[in-house]
């Protein structure tokens, strides 16, 4: 018999409220189901809220079935659902853009950071007995990298590229950045920041940032010949999306040294890792937390409830994508 109410299938455990007013919230786990057991999780749904992991794509569609009305997705990326899919179907997307922008770009920064100044081997070695047996440390030993003056590469003039770009002022970094239009907010003060093409940005960049979207042309934008690109004191960071950057020529050129080190918050098929870049004592390593700060997620929340809300009423989602 099907529920009096609509149905709102959230695909995980959220931090904060899920609250949806004259709606049946069907509750998933903290972890990842078994596509076979999301499609059945999802059967009859008039809203899905779902995580980046989750796709959603024509059999999803297909297994909500009829009475689908809105996907709302717990992220700011898209890329794991079909919209062209959804828009035949007249099914409306929204995302939480803003509420993932302060929190992913602190990780940035502390991932830029922690490769400069080699936080997580110098983190090991202070706890290891080795430290102990050796005593102090010398004045050449785990020296880094210094950032004031420096130039940051901003791949993806977006809210995060931008933010990430407003913090290294600290340093009096000198700011670049890629985008396929102009950003003004980029250029005026107090960033000053000049648009480049990509090549151009690598070989003068100290730090290289990436805040693009995964799309058909983003996909792989970082290989072998753009690494060689880019100073052997170079720094890479990504916390936008994992296939954005090869990872076998990434532990590659970490390997030999053609590049300094590298911070890693998303993975080329993610949650697997790279075996090779596991090893690598110049890359650090994070599982996806670019906006796991409490007050961010939470706001995260209130955001899919809101767009929830709205489709449910038949009026314009404040978020909407298609």
């Amino acid at each position: 018999m099907p529920s009096p109410s609509p149905i709102v299938a959230v695909s995980r455990a959220l931090p904060g409220t899920v609250e949806i007013p004259k709606a049946e919230i069907r509750r998933g786990p903290e972890r990842k189901m078994p596509r076979d057991e999301f499609l059945r999780f999802i059967q009859g749904a008039s809203v899905l809220v779902t995580w980046v992991s989750e796709r959603v794509d024509r059999e999803a569609l297909d297994a909500a079935g009829p009475g689908l009305k809105g996907v709302c997705n717990f992220a700011v990326g898209t890329d794991n659902i079909d919209l062209p899919a959804c828009r035949e179907r007249g099914i409306i997307v929204t995302n939480t853009p803003n509420a993932v922008t302060e929190g992913t770009a602190d990780l940035t920064w502390a991932l830029i950071l922690g490769v400069a100044r080699k936080l997580v081997v110098a983190d090991r070695f202070a706890r290891s007995a080795e430290y102990g047996q050796r005593g102090p440390l010398g004045p050449t030993e785990f020296v880094g990298l210094d950032l004031t003056g420096r130039t940051l590469l901003i791949i993806g003039a977006g809210r995060i590229g931008f933010a990430v770009a407003m913090r290294s002022l600290g340093w009096g970094m000198r700011v670049l950045y890629t985008a396929r239009q102009r950003h003004w907010d980029f250029e005026l003060a107090p960033l000053a920041a000049r648009r480049v093409e990509l090549e151009e940005g690598l070989k003068e960049a100290d730090v290289v940032s990436i805040h693009c979207p995964l799309t058909d042309q983003t996909r792989g934008l970082i290989g072998a010949r753009q690494l060689e690109l880019m100073k052997p004191t170079a720094v890479l960071i990504n916390t936008a999306r994992g296939p954005i950057v090869k990872e076998g020529d990434l532990s590659a050129a970490l390997k030999a040294g053609r590049i300094w080190g590298a911070g890693l918050d998303v993975f080329e098929r993610e949650p697997q890792v790279h075996p090779d870049l596991i090893g690598l004592e110049n890359c650090i390593l994070t599982p996806h937390i670019g906006s796991a700060a409490d007050r961010y997620r939470r706001e995260m929340t209130a955001m899919v409830c809101e767009n929830a809300r709205a489709i449910l009423a038949s009026v314009e989602p404040p978020n909407r994508v298609v």
